[in-house]
């Protein structure tokens, strides 16, 4: 089997600009609407709705790695950094703290030269410990080959199956100069440029680990520079996340190509950006739908609301499974149940909630929002 990087014309890569032009249309045409849409709501607005969305980017990107991230710590993490959280007394996540920091240079420095220095300083970023797991890798520098080729494998020992083989390692050096001098000139529409960046550099494939995530990071770069702002208002990496197996079964056919012509890439990278816009819409109207409520209802007729208080209002509006009873309310606030109830009282008095038809023991409480 040999893969696209073993072309002899490697990376020449080419692409069918009539077959994309529509759908680079429809990207430009929903990024402008978006961004309009966003410039009528206000500093405050576009703010909550940035740190909604760097969240969820940082998020579901090491999601699609496998790895499970404390939304609460990333959030905090990303608040803090761009200072919407003064709070210095939070316990700070250092692995957290990292690939926030990657992914906010990528996007807030968006037209800062991506350099050989800087990926190795995101690398840092993703692996402070100087571990994979309980593997330890390359920290800061290319790989090398001292364990084998590097190769994407699944399936059971004994039964793996190759997805995919990188370029050798004494290959990356020069690999990696030729992908930065062409990031630097980037001579196609950014938007483009994302594609084709993505699937340049998870090919390479430079680093022990974190490929995945640095990929997704440089096209988020790019795509900053295609909106023109440095706030984010859509993630890419969140909707790739939803079509995971699409997506690593579009890089293994692209990558096991015997042609340079990734426009099949390109046209799915296209499609899943034009869904992930789509759905912005719902990450907008939840930031508009807290914004709201808090403006109604962040203070009572007898002054304002306690910490109790604000604390389960805001885990109702960030998504609460299940119903909220007197109980529910009374761990989540760390109080007593009386205590709970007079809360709740409060709260039904100035219309901040309202209670269920059940009574007794299945009463229940939910959020007015509209």
């Amino acid at each position: 089997m040999r893969y696209i990087h073993e072309l002899k014309k490697w990376p020449d890569f080419t692409w069918d600009d009539a077959r994309l032009a529509a759908l680079l249309a429809e990207v430009r045409h929903r990024q402008g609407w978006l961004l309009g849409r966003l410039e009528g709501l206000g500093f405050r607005f576009r703010e909550e709705a940035t740190l909604a969305t760097l969240t969820e980017e940082v998020v579901k990107s090491s999601a699609i790695e496998g790895e499970k991230l404390d939304v609460k710590s990333v959030r905090s993490s990303i608040a803090r950094h761009l200072g919407l959280d003064a709070d210095s007394t939070k316990p700070r996540d250092r692995h957290v703290e990292g690939i926030v920091e990657m992914m906010l240079d990528a996007t807030r420095n968006c037209r800062a030269k991506l350099t050989t220095e800087r990926l190795f300083g995101w690398h840092s970023c993703l692996f402070p410990t100087g571990r994979s797991g309980m593997h330890k890798i390359s920290i800061g520098k290319w790989r090398t080959d001292a364990t084998g080729a590097m190769q994407v494998v699944s399936g059971a020992m004994g039964r793996e199956r190759v997805h995919f083989e990188a370029p050798v390692a004494k290959r990356l050096a020069s690999e990696m100069k030729r992908f930065l001098a062409w990031f630097a000139r980037l001579d196609v529409d950014p938007v483009l440029a994302a594609g084709i960046a993505h699937f340049w550099f998870i090919t390479i494939h430079s680093f022990d680990d974190g490929n995945g995530r640095i990929a997704r990071a440089i096209a988020e770069m790019a795509l900053s520079r295609a909106d023109g702002v440095t706030e984010k208002f859509y993630s890419m990496s969140a909707q790739i996340e939803r079509e995971r197996k699409d997506y690593y079964r579009r890089l293994e056919a692209s990558q096991r190509s015997s042609t340079l012509d990734i426009t099949d890439w390109l046209e799915w990278f296209l499609q899943c950006l034009v869904r992930a816009i789509e759905r912005s819409q719902k990450t907008l109207d939840a930031v508009l739908q807290r914004a709201k409520f808090w403006e109604q209802f962040g203070r009572s007729v007898k002054g304002s609301l306690n910490e109790r208080q604000r604390k389960v209002l805001g885990r109702l509006l960030d998504g609460f499974d299940g119903k909220l009873s007197t109980a529910k309310y009374a761990r989540l606030a760390k109080c007593s149940h009386d205590t709970a109830l007079r809360d709740i009282k409060v709260l039904l008095d100035i219309g901040a909630m309202r209670q269920s038809t059940a009574a007794g023991r299945s009463t229940s409480y939910e959020l007015c929002v509209k």
